[in-house]
């Protein structure tokens, strides 16, 4: 059977190439007669896979010396918890809420502290970054958070707030090695790495180090405390191994497809193509304000739910997989991360040419 166009959010679509590789080494990998889903996390053969993997990572985003790289497991939604629970000092930090994922996080810190909501996009059901050029930010913040890139609703941070000093903690979980980044404008980033890196089971935290410490809230437990698996180079406990090790292909994957520079390139490439089709289509429409439009997740209406449906199921006839838009809001969605070819998204705006034509 041939591969389908898979647009789904995450667990999303991998590199061919990575797969392919991954497949070959499933039974044997270089020789030493086992898999890597069967090997110890302590043998040398794995200690290689795990640190070539944190320094390629390093190389792609050019992460600085005082920043340390943590493979973690529990998905982006433990780091709503764990973030509050290490950086929380003075019990209160500052969110801004553009979407289900910033607001789930908000929800979670509310549990340690005072959470203080900056700034929202809800009014208009999230369909826009709000201006966060001039925030009321009080003094005693420990830290302002944002979800950088709304896997959901389809929107993106393309400046940084002002956090005017205070620390800038970033979920990029459906934006993650997309584009270039500049790793120093944050204290803390993290993602979930299901949506644009690997499989479902690893998240990635890239911290500076002088946010790391044992003075943390009480009752925070070990696994949640950053400086455990910082001390230990994320092998404190068994870690999500294979992931880490798909992860580490895609990582060279990227370096060999020309850095994140290229990456970007591609991805302007490819949402342009899309929504330039959404702008002048008389059926389809884009749900996100223009200059606030994702890369990453694009989602869409016709305007009429029964119609929604249709093409979806039209779709997935034809060989695209997963344009359902999320259930709390419905229409359809395309993410085309990184490892969507060109190729796909054309073969998409083909299919939508064609079924608007059919349903005028």
């Amino acid at each position: 059977m041939a591969r389908v166009y898979n647009f789904s959010a995450g667990p999303a679509v991998l590199p061919e190439e990575v797969l392919r590789e991954a497949a070959a080494e499933m039974l044997d990998y270089e020789g030493c007669g086992m898999s890597v889903m069967e090997m110890s996390h302590r043998s040398k053969v794995y200690d290689k896979i795990i640190k070539e993997a944190e320094a390629d990572l390093r190389e792609l985003m050019n992460i600085p010396d005082n920043y340390k790289v943590l493979f973690l497991q529990g998905g982006a939604s433990l780091i709503f918890a764990s973030v509050p629970m290490n950086l929380m000092k003075n019990r209160k930090a500052g969110y801004i809420i553009t979407g289900q994922w910033a607001k789930k996080a908000y929800q979670e810190a509310k549990i340690y502290g005072e959470a203080v909501e900056l700034a929202s996009s809800a009014d208009q059901t999230f369909s826009y970054i709000p201006d966060c050029s001039d925030l009321d930010i009080p003094d005693d913040l420990d830290y302002v958070y944002i979800c950088e890139n709304n896997t959901i609703y389809g929107t993106k941070y393309h400046t940084l707030p002002d956090t005017k000093g205070k620390i800038l903690v970033a979920d990029v979980s459906s934006c993650f090695l997309s584009e270039p980044v500049d790793v120093t404008k944050y204290g803390l980033l993290y993602a979930g790495v299901q949506k644009n890196v690997g499989p479902a089971g690893v998240q990635i935290v890239i911290i500076r180090e002088d946010l790391i410490s044992d003075e943390v809230l009480a009752g925070t437990p070990t696994m949640m405390k950053f400086k455990t698996h910082a001390d230990n180079d994320s092998l404190y406990n068994t870690p999500p191994c294979y992931g880490i090790y798909i992860c580490g292909k895609v990582f060279k994957w990227l370096k060999a497809m020309g850095g994140l520079s290229e990456m970007k390139r591609r991805n302007e490439e490819k949402a342009k193509i899309l929504y330039d089709f959404l702008d002048e289509s008389a059926l389809f429409k884009g749900t996100v304000r223009k200059k606030d439009r994702s890369l990453m997740n694009v989602p869409f209406v016709t305007g009429d739910v029964e119609l929604d449906a249709r093409f979806v199921a039209d779709a997935k006839k034809a060989g695209f997989e997963n344009l359902k838009g999320h259930r709390s809001v419905g229409g359809m969605r395309a993410s085309i991360y990184n490892a969507m070819p060109k190729e796909g998204v054309e073969a998409l705006v083909a299919f939508m040419r064609k079924f608007e034509e059919e349903h005028k």
